[in-house]
């Protein structure tokens, strides 16, 4: 696994984000949907509610996308869980109808967290966040001006405190990654999880 690939593994294309080093336009989304990066759907809203998600203009082929702009927000990494919580409302992943499905939901609230509080402990906290949904996976992105690169602390020692949230991303997620743009401070980390059959 690659923590500075430009492109997702298997056959989906460019990152959905925009986020592949296309400075200033976003790159399309595989399915032909306006994928933007994180900072730019989050201004595009401008609607100066912070907790109201931006939606994508476009919403083809199942895929759905929100985002969340943390300026001038405290508290954000309830405020990001909770955001999160409400898409997987939206996208009927809760109330879950099984225990696998329960599971799935827990687990992208915990990536969501543990990029946020990265973001927060080692990037001067989070720009903005992105999550979007294509019916077979949850992409989680978290934007920041932190120019340090995540990794799960090697060797990891479970009963060591702190340094374990790259760790769960790695085991929870299908794959991870970090994408800089030449020319702008910071990066997105991204991870996506599978959805439950």
């Amino acid at each position: 696994m690659s923590t500075t690939r430009p492109f997702s593994p298997g056959d989906r294309g460019p990152e959905p984000s925009g986020a592949s080093g296309v400075s200033g336009a976003a790159a399309p989304a595989p399915d032909g949907s306006s994928g933007g990066s994180v900072a730019a759907e989050a201004s595009a809203g401008g609607s100066g509610d912070a907790l109201a998600p931006v939606e994508s203009a476009q919403q083809t082929a199942g895929r759905q996308v929100r985002t969340l702009d943390f300026a001038d927000q405290s508290g954000v990494v309830p405020l990001a869980r909770d955001f999160a919580r409400q898409a997987l409302y939206a996208w009927g992943w809760l109330p879950a109808a099984s225990a696998d499905r329960r599971a799935a939901a827990e687990d992208v609230l915990l990536v969501v967290s543990e990029l946020v509080t990265n973001a927060c402990l080692h990037a001067e906290g989070p720009d903005a966040l992105l999550i979007a949904y294509d019916n077979k996976v949850i992409r989680v992105e978290v934007s920041d001006k932190g120019t340090g690169q995540p990794a799960p602390r090697t060797p990891h020692r479970a009963g060591r405190p702190g340094g374990h949230g790259m760790f769960i991303v790695q085991r929870l997620c299908l794959d991870w990654g970090v994408v800089r743009t030449p020319g702008q401070a910071g990066k997105t980390v991204w991870a996506e999880l599978g959805a439950p059959a």
